[in-house]
This record gives structure tokens, sequence and C-alpha cells, in this order.
């Protein structure tokens, strides 16, 4: 197995803070990985120090002459009224046929490929990013949070891909079931030091949780120890006759040492708000239609909610989830129809129409104060703000000064400082790392009011929801199954779909070798697979030239050289064009 990339005793630190500290790892052909590790730790950092978009402090990288590194760029790298297909071609320096033929790959299919990519949503968008990463042919793809606002169907098709692509990966995610589907390693990064476990990212958390176990049992026994020695010292260190044994003692007490534990960093907790449980129904939607003055987004929705469910609304991106929730908590007129909520139901709404409206001359302090139930002390309001990243003075900075992630924040903490029954969350979990999300997960399931809430987390998802409602097509409606049912649907929808079109593709070859190659000799047509060969090698060969002479041209400076370097290629072009178009012809005829 041939090594791809190497890490060797890389040191980075911002300030006081400490990244990267003696660290090692080496990424193989064809390992797939998950990076893992809390906010801030570091990972993106080192994931710019491999781009070569950054330099360690000390250390050295070593990438193997054969590496071909494909990263999944988070900014949009698309032309003012470019296609999809447009985009690839240009990126790619590939025909239209080859970026069609990936880009396939995705469903990624007419109107979607050749209309405006300004048009598709931030899912789609990140499916063309995936086919023109895949056009460059990488032997590592470097991914860093790759699902962050993808729909489901996105996530799942983007591991089939993943699943499927036979080189090398390393993948940070906070997204716990989309490493466990992909990544057959897990790459730690804590305090500075990188561990490379040989397994998923469930079994590395096991061994991570009995790990902390063993060492904290580990520490009681040697804090035992220690008292009992330092006991026996005192007592003994001043007589004659047990002096020598003290000292021995002495010794041993100065080799034993307490385990370091690594996971002794502060741990969000969350405290949902109190509240009596009711019966009944919380919600119910009459004949109702949503959307806007110009657009109708779903007609016809009945729907029914009872106190005490956590009801995910689930569907792809684009079929209208926040348009439902907007619809329910009135930031958006029905169309048509009423909801109707039951007596005596208090709503706390988190989602970015809420969190973008917060009044800017208060303070993080005074806000929490204002949002918070009567009777709250000053230390549970700290607490809570503590639990979402606010502590020490960033409690007295104005919402005038803070991100949208903070503000985001801030919002979450206020509803949880309420004395709501009925929770509205608009994906709750993308401004929070993983273990905030797990600790507001464990809050939820002890809440005793209704939660309505949409997620791109699976694993949250599945933890939390107790009934699912599904947005697609026009249509709203309860569905029958728990979470995990609806996920084993989607999952049978995409691959009857691959299998499918696979399918139609083996019918499609098959009927076009028995048509085309009827009545054809084994030497002509030995003759003709020899030449598609010599044909694809000679592509790839003028391919490369063009790419050098593009790169040439590019920095060139002398007015001769840079006509030779355009005549040469245009003529390179031109060749190229006629290989090209007679590679279409012999697959065509061969039935390929």
């Amino acid at each position: 197995m041939g090594v791809l990339l190497q890490l060797l005793g890389a040191h980075k630190r911002y300030g006081d803070q400490v990244l990267l500290d003696d660290a090692d790892v080496t990424i193989s052909d064809n390992q797939k990985v998950g990076f893992v590790g809390r906010n801030g730790a570091g990972k993106s950092t080192l994931l710019r120090v491999l781009l070569d978009e950054e330099d360690l402090d000390a250390g050295e990288v070593i990438r193997g002459s054969h590496l071909r590194v494909g990263y999944l760029r988070q900014h949009d790298p698309f032309l003012p009224g470019e296609s999809a297909l447009d985009f690839l071609m240009r990126d790619s320096q590939q025909p239209d046929w080859k970026c069609g033929e990936v880009a396939g790959r995705f469903e990624i299919k007419g109107q979607y490929l050749e209309g405006p990519i300004s048009e598709l949503s931030g899912g789609w968008q990140t499916r063309v990013k995936l086919a023109a990463l895949l056009l460059h042919e990488p032997n590592l793809l470097l991914l860093d949070e790759p699902t962050n606002f993808l729909d489901l169907r996105t996530q799942i098709l983007l591991e089939h891909f993943l699943r499927s692509f036979p080189q090398a990966c390393l993948i940070v995610s906070h997204d716990r079931a989309f490493l466990q589907a992909t990544c057959e390693q897990t790459l730690d990064l804590t305090r500075g030091r990188l561990t490379m476990y040989p397994g998923k990212i469930e079994a590395f958390l096991e061994y991570q949780a009995e790990r902390r176990e063993h060492d904290q049992r580990v520490n009681a026994t040697v804090a035992a120890k220690q008292k009992q020695l330092k006991t026996f010292i005192d007592k003994n260190r001043a007589k004659a006759s047990t002096a020598s044994q003290a000292r021995s003692k002495a010794k041993q007490l100065e080799r034993l040492q307490l385990t370091e534990i690594e996971t002794d960093d502060p741990t969000a907790y969350i405290r949902a708000p109190r509240v009596e449980p009711r019966q009944g129904p919380a919600l119910r939607c009459l004949d109702l239609s949503i959307g806007y003055p110009d657009h109708s987004v779903a007609t016809g929705i009945g729907i029914e909610i009872d106190h005490g469910q956590r009801a995910a609304i689930v569907g792809d991106n684009g079929q209208g989830k926040t348009t439902l929730l907007r619809t329910l908590v009135d930031s958006l007129e029905p169309l048509a129809g009423q909801v109707k909520w039951g007596y005596g139901c208090e709503i706390g709404v988190y989602a970015q129409h809420v969190y973008t409206s917060i009044q800017e001359h208060l303070t993080v302090l005074e806000y929490l104060e204002y949002k918070a139930m009567a009777g709250t002390t000053n230390q549970q309001i700290l607490a809570t703000a503590g639990s979402l990243l606010f502590r020490d003075e960033h409690v007295r900075k104005k919402v005038s000064v803070l991100s949208g992630g903070e503000r985001a924040r801030l919002c979450m903490a206020g509803l949880l400082l309420g004395n709501y029954n009925v929770l509205i969350l608009d994906e709750p979990g993308n401004h929070l790392d993983v273990e905030t999300v797990e600790a507001l997960a464990e809050a939820l399931l002890d809440y005793k009011g209704t939660v309505i809430f949409t997620s791109h987390d699976r694993h949250f998802m599945k933890r939390i929801a107790s009934s699912v409602i599904e947005v697609r097509d026009g249509r709203v409606r309860n569905y029958g199954g728990d979470y995990d049912a609806y996920l084993y649907s989607v999952n049978k929808e995409i691959d009857d779909g691959e299998r499918a079109a696979a399918a139609a593709k083996g019918k499609s070859s098959a009927g076009k070798t028995a048509n085309k190659s009827s009545g054809r000799s084994n030497q002509e047509e030995r003759k003709l697979r020899k030449e598609l060969s010599n044909l694809e090698k000679k592509i790839a060969r003028l391919d490369e030239e063009k790419r050098s002479l593009n790169q040439n041209l590019l920095t060139e400076t002398d007015p001769q050289e840079a006509l030779r370097l355009h005549n040469e290629l245009t003529r390179i072009s031109q060749e190229l064009d006629e290989a090209e178009l007679r590679w279409c012809e012999l697959q065509e005829s061969i039935g390929e």
C-alpha cells in the first residue's frame, strides 16, 4: 500500500492555543478516514496545512509523487449565468459528454445540468462541486463538513459515491451517521495530538468512553495509594528506626503518577424548559395551503400533532419544510385553510427569521435575563449561557457585534430559559458542535412539552423523533413509520433508481452490441477495440499537453513565444477534437 501523505513532528499554534503538538499521521492508498475533534481543535487548520495553504511552525509534510488531491470547496466557484455543464467543462477542461456522464452519477440531468447554476439549491450546488472533484481524478479527497445543509437524499447519494470511490478520503464531519456509513478508520485530534483508530466512529467513541472509565479507575487507585504512602511517610520519617522505610516509600510515591484524562474538557449541559405534560392535540392544520402569493408550495394539508410528541419535518431541500414551519408560527400567511393551536400553547421558536431580528442594543446577559422565566437565578442564566459557549467576558458582548452563528446560539439559550411548552426548531444543530448537539438531544428527550423540528443530522433525528411528517411534491402528510422506516424507504428508493439505471444501461449496451457487432468478425472486433484503446491514450496525452500549454500561455510575457504557444495550442485542440470525435464513433460502433 503506497503512502499518499505523511505528517511528521508537526507543531502549530495560534497565540496561546496549541493546535498541533508533535503530531504524526500517515494516509495511504484507498484509506477512508473520518477526522474528528472538538470545535476549535484545529481540524480545518490541519486541512489547510495538507493543502499547502498554511505553514507549520515545525515539522514536515511529505507528499507522495503520485498524489492528486481533490478538495471540496466551501465557497461557490461559479460564474454569473453559468450552467452546471458550463462550469464542469470550464473547471475540468473535459468534453461535455464526459462531464455529463460524471454529473449523472449525482442525478444532475436535464434542467439541473443545463439551466443556470445560481437557481439550484445549496444541496444541488454541492452535487455539482462533487462532480467537478471527480472529473479531476483525485486519489485523495479532502472533505470539510460535506453534509452541511445537504438534504437526506443528497447525503445518501454522497454516501453511495464515497463507498464506491476506489481511492482515499479524509473527511471532517460532526455527522456521526455519515462517518459511520463512509469511513473505515477514525483520526482524532485532541490537545494537539493525532491518534489513528483502526475502526469506525461508533467503535472509536465506545473505545474512548471505555478508556476514560479505565483511566478514572486507575487514577482512583493511584490516589488511594498516594494517600496511604503519604500517611506512612509523615508518621515514620522522623523516627530513626523507620526513616529508611519512609525514604523507600517516598521513592515509590514519586513514581506514582495520575493519568491525564484527555476528555476532561468542559462538557455542555443543557436544561430544557420545565413544563407540565398536557393531553390532546397541540396543533391541527385544516385544509391548509402554504407558499407565497406567486407560488404555492403545498396544498390540502390536514395534519395533527399531539401534546408531548417530537415531530420531525422531513423532505428534500426546496420541498417546503421551512415554509411549513414559518406558516405554523404565523410569520407567513397561509394561502388557504387554518392553523389551529391547542388551548394554553406557549410557542418558542428557533429559526433564522427569529435570530436575525434580536434587539442589537442588548448585551448577551441582558437578552437572556429578558427571555428567562420569572424566578430564574443569575447562576442558572450564566450556566445556560456557558453551555452555549458564552462564557466570562462574552456575556457582556453587545448583540450588534455577534456573528450569525453566535446570534443563533444566543436565541437557543433564550429559548431554553423560557417557559414554552411548544418548541419549533429549524436546524437547531447548525451552529453547535457535536458535544453540544448531544446535550441538546438529552435535554429534548427529558422535555415534557411538544417539539416540532427539522434537522439534517440523522443521528439527532433518530434519537429525538417520535413521529415523522413528510413534505414532498406539494403534499404534507403524517408518515406512517418512525424515522428508521423513513430512512429505509429513502435508501430503497435510491437503490432501486440506481439498479434501474444500471439495468437500462446494460440493456442498451447489450442491444447495441447485438445490433452492431452482428456480421463483424472477431478479428475486426479486436482491431476496433485496439484502436479505441490507443485513442484513449492519445486523448489523455493531448489533454495533458493542452493543459500544460494553457498554463504556460497564462504566464508567458514574451510576445513571440506567446504566439508560438497559441499556435501550438490551436493545433493540439484541433487534434484533440478529431480524436474525441473518432472515439465517439468507435464507441457507437462497438456498442459500449
